[in-house]
């Protein structure tokens, strides 16, 4: 048999394979010729389709302690926009694990449960298909909601140029931003790159105040800033508390702050996602779920 021939033999089999594969790969819930009943969607690029979200992962709104100043800013902007007034494209950058991404999606489960709001629709896109943001806005523009994407943990590095999409997305484009449609983004950097690249960009440039300025401008671009920071000991005491008491563990205050001592010693950070984890941990000493 020639070579030739055994390697599209080889192909064909492939292909079936493939095929084979995804025919038994399970339909998604897709939005077809409009919106679902869904209140929150994952932006599928691939496809360029709206998959429905039927749970979201989050925790209420009352829930998250040590990030009052910043929670009240975003609340009010949110509850503006689900008016139907004007609004902020919002940035919550800082340290791990304070609760970035866990307030968006809470207070977007909050307005969702009260009444005097239009119709709050959240859908996050993945970093990588910022690119595709422009058929997004197009597909949402003109639908009967107000709706919010999410991109969590966004942050470029050395030759990337998805932020451009972004730039035109968030100000400056001719389609520009619809109406109806804010951007909530959560990062660890503040300008959204980090700094060596900016450096970089500063010291190899032919004009480097034009390059780093192209960059760096891209956080300009939304209207509020809410940083997060590492909480300090008491905070974080009231955050094991908070949680301890939402999941029913029955646990005395001295012995619940020696554990919470000793856990956050031993992770060497004291964060809302640490006070969870400790949480959690005892939940599952204790017989129980959380």
């Amino acid at each position: 048999m020639k070579s030739k021939d055994y390697l599209a033999q080889i192909a064909g089999a492939l292909a079936e394979i493939s095929e084979a594969l995804a025919a038994m790969r399970p339909a998604p819930e897709a939005v077809a010729g409009g919106l679902g009943a869904a209140d929150a969607y994952h932006w599928d690029a691939g496809a360029g389709q709206l998959m429905a979200v039927p749970r979201v992962s989050r925790v209420p709104l009352a829930m998250l302690k040590g990030i009052d100043a910043v929670q009240d800013i975003l609340l009010r902007n949110t509850e503006q926009f689900a008016r139907g007034h004007g609004a902020n494209n919002a940035l919550l950058w800082g340290a791990r694990g304070m609760g970035k991404s866990s307030l968006v999606k809470a207070i977007h489960a909050d307005i969702g449960e009260r009444d005097g709001f239009e119709r709050l629709v959240l859908i996050e896109i993945a970093r990588e298909d910022l690119e595709t943001l422009p058929a997004l806005m197009r597909a949402i523009g003109k639908q009967e909601a107000r709706f919010i994407v999410f991109c969590d943990d966004l942050s470029f590095d050395n030759g990337e140029t998805s932020y451009k999409s972004l730039k035109t997305i968030l100000d400056g484009g001719l389609e520009g931003r619809p109406d109806n449609v804010l951007f909530y983004a959560t990062s660890n950097r503040r300008h959204l790159m980090p700094r060596d690249m900016i450096e970089n960009e500063r010291s190899t440039a032919i004009n480097p105040g034009e390059a780093v300025e192209e960059k760096v401008s891209l956080s300009d671009r939304f209207g509020l800033w809410l940083g997060f920071h590492n909480c300090d000991q008491p905070t974080f005491l009231v955050m094991v508390r908070t949680y301890a008491d939402h999941y029913g563990l029955e646990i005395d205050d001295e012995t619940l702050r020696a554990r919470a001592i000793e856990w956050a010693a031993t992770r060497g950070a004291r964060s809302g996602r640490v006070a969870i984890q400790l949480v959690r941990t005892l939940a599952g000493e204790m017989g129980k779920s959380a």
